[in-house]
């Protein structure tokens, strides 16, 4: 006769250990990293703070990616404290983790006992439906997706690089994005600005994206800046944004963008295409060197003509914006390694990316200096990058 799951449940109890709500209570601050192994909506109706969420029926599959060190002191908890049981056993007898045990009793127990509980913002049916595989990745999940959902992103221009990035982005649930451009669309756009349509034509560029970003995903607040970057405006619009995207295609107003998101300590997915050939790397401010550090100085213009004169493959700025944007999200979520300190380079034809590090100029005119030393008198204050180039050139 076969034992009953009481039984077996029983039998699995007594080849682990369990620990007391209290201890784990009490250890929290000492390294111990406490897993819930319930449903997500359960996770959402309240946890531990603190605790990393792993569902019990990925637990075998995704508990790497939470804890990946098997010596890590681990506690698995759920609602009494049998499902917690049956994962301690399976991390135990089939993945090698040497010290973990399962909380007795389960959250049921900690509430019982007048232990803190954190009830996260909930998303709304529609979110988790629209979101959906976001939710499923660890890496993401509800916590990172309320990241997005917070996030504001300032995207600098609506064009080749700045489409594809904002496309996705929206798709992806940041709450806020914000789009400086000038310009209108033009026939000559559509070949590479996908945000845009042939009906658009002549319209503002801030107000095509905002009309395709809506239809997209209508939660996205839309922020439109239909006026050309410059040291005019830069300190009022930079200020309140958590990333900045880079498409521009000028060197002034890129030197200009350094040094305002340096003094600002604001992160910059930078891209720049020309022809077959991209170029991507993330500038956060002391973290890594900033763009001045990889570009002391302008090159000669014959050295780096503009799109508009040398011409670019329509496809290019598609994946290049989309590699911008999967680093902003990393950024946002904190999750991943960003391209910080290192230059990927990308030649379409031949299909290669080469990685180049790249360090902190210990004697960079703009990110070696003291943050603690710009004074608010010199933080709206630039050089006139305009002459600056034209002499470099």
């Amino acid at each position: 006769m076969s034992p009953s799951g009481a039984e077996v449940l029983k039998q699995i109890k007594a080849q682990i250990d369990e620990v007391d709500p209290a201890d784990v209570k009490d250890g929290l601050v000492n390294g111990v990293v406490l897993v819930d192994v319930r449903e997500p909506e359960e996770f959402e109706a309240g946890h531990i703070p603190g605790a990393v969420h792993v569902p019990r029926s990925y637990l075998e599959s995704r508990i790497e990616n939470a804890v990946p060190d098997r010596e890590a002191h681990v506690v698995l908890y759920c609602a009494s404290g049998n499902r917690s049981a049956w994962g301690a056993h399976a991390l135990k007898e089939l993945l090698g983790y040497r010290h973990v045990e399962s909380m007795r009793g389960g959250i049921t127990l900690w509430k019982d006992r007048g232990y803190e509980v954190e009830v996260p913002r909930a998303l709304t049916k529609e979110q988790r439906e629209r979101y959906s595989r976001h939710l499923l990745i660890p890496e993401v999940g509800v916590e990172g997706q309320q990241k997005l959902l917070d996030a504001k992103v300032l995207l600098l221009g609506a064009g080749g690089l700045g489409s594809p990035a904002a496309l996705y982005l929206a798709a992806a649930g940041v709450g806020t994005l914000g789009i400086v451009d000038n310009d209108e669309v033009d026939l000559s756009n559509l070949q590479r600005q996908v945000i845009h349509t042939t009906d658009r034509i002549g319209v503002p560029k801030v107000d095509s994206a905002e009309q395709t970003i809506q239809a997209i995903n209508p939660d996205v607040d839309v922020v439109k800046h239909a006026v050309r970057l410059d040291a005019s405006n830069i300190m009022e619009i930079l200020p309140g944004y958590d990333v900045v995207v880079d498409g521009l295609d000028n060197f002034p107003t890129r030197y200009l963008l350094n040094d305002a998101s340096v003094r600002l300590r604001i992160p910059v997915v930078s891209a720049a295409i020309l022809g077959f050939d991209g170029q991507l790397s993330v500038f956060a401010p002391y973290e890594g060197p900033c763009y001045r550090c990889l570009f002391r100085e302008p090159p000669p213009a014959e050295l780096a003509p503009s799109c508009g004169a040398n011409g670019v493959l329509g496809v290019l700025p598609g994946t290049m914006g989309l590699l911008q944007a999967t680093e902003a999200v990393k950024l946002i979520i904190e999750q991943g390694d960003p391209l910080i300190g290192r230059l990927l380079l990308y030649d379409a034809l031949a299909a290669t990316f080469t990685e180049v590090k790249v360090h902190r100029d210990p004697e960079c005119p703009i990110c070696s200096r003291d943050p603690e030393s710009i004074s608010d008198e010199e933080m709206g204050v630039f050089p006139d990058y305009e002459a600056f180039c034209a002499a470099a050139g």
